[in-house]
């Protein structure tokens, strides 16, 4: 096991140490917001836009980490350059955790204490990459699932929190309909909301569509793709998307964190377009591994076969 250490509330104690109580806020309520980051190269993607994202968070849910974002930056820089020699040359998470903290009703029995606990770790993307890494060439299948996406108005999904138990039973659904299917999540009105972690786009007619940003995460990854497809000249549009639309599309793909990237070439048991990944997804993948300096799907495929004897 590699000898990775955490950031811990100012202090950096090795990787297994680093557990909260089970009186914390986090394990109560599911009462904690996050982000993960990840490298190309090495190096930190979007760090600022994610820290961002994370401050944004806590002012929704009323954490008051006691870090400024410049300082929460800093400390992220630390972990990452205490680590780098465990990390092996390879690509990483970089994920910020803040929990609330446990409850005055709790105080004696938590060596914590009762204030907000922010911790910041990393572990290679080994394993994150090798259960995706077909889905670069044959594309994944994604299903509609009974789970819906939670309405803005009860808790937004714009503030990345760990109360995501309608994920988990999306991710059940899916893998009930098909072993290794990827569930979609409509909202309350029938409309293409978002995936469990992943944000959906699709392209017809040379123009690419993605849901309005209202019952979603606003991922940054979303953005980046945004970004690459219009450096591109490719014209995008936040819409309202029906399955009908899914269905039609010619190209479909999501975004996210750990793979960037991936087209979707089944759509609730039916093809999609051509059935296999699209002009459009294939030159924004190009142009996102550009940019960043590594072939993302050949990445991939280079940690899949590590994945056979690697260990955490």
């Amino acid at each position: 096991m590699a000898n990775r250490v955490v950031y811990w509330n100012g202090s950096f104690i090795p990787e297994p140490d680093a557990r909260v109580s089970i009186f914390d806020s986090a394990l109560m309520f599911g009462d904690m917001v996050f982000e993960m980051t990840r490298t190309f190269g090495q190096k930190t993607f979007r760090l600022r836009e994610h820290l961002e994202r994370l401050y944004a968070s806590l002012d929704y849910v009323e954490i008051d980490c006691g870090l400024t974002i410049d300082e929460m930056e800093s400390a992220t820089h630390e972990t990452i350059e205490r680590n780098l020699p465990e990390l092996e040359g390879l690509d990483f998470q970089v994920m910020h955790d803040v929990t609330r903290g446990s409850g005055s009703l709790y105080d004696t029995l938590v060596k914590e204490g009762t204030a907000p606990i922010v911790s910041i770790n990393t572990m290679p993307l080994v394993r994150h990459l090798a259960g995706v890494s077909d889905h670069y060439t044959k594309g994944a299948h994604l299903v509609i699932t009974p789970q819906q996406a939670v309405p803005a108005r009860y808790i937004d999904p714009k503030a990345k929190n760990r109360s995501r138990l309608h994920y988990q039973l999306a991710n059940l659904h899916a893998l009930r309909l098909e072993p290794g299917a990827m569930a979609l999540l409509l909202d309350e009105r029938g409309f293409v909301a978002e995936g469990t972690g992943s944000n959906v786009f699709m392209a017809r007619e040379g123009e690419v569509l993605t849901p309005k940003p209202h019952d979603i995460l606003r991922g940054v990854s979303r953005q980046a793709c945004v970004d690459y497809a219009k450096l591109l000249g490719i014209a995008v549009r936040e819409v309202d998307i029906d399955p009908y639309d899914v269905r039609t599309a010619d190209e479909v793909w999501i975004t996210s964190t750990p793979f960037a990237i991936l087209p979707v070439t089944r759509f609730d048991f039916r093809t999609v377009g051509k059935g296999v990944p699209g002009e459009i997804y294939s030159r924004i993948l190009k142009a996102w591994s550009e940019d960043v300096g590594v072939n993302i799907s050949r990445q991939a495929e280079e940690y899949r076969g590590l994945s056979e004897t690697w260990t955490p």
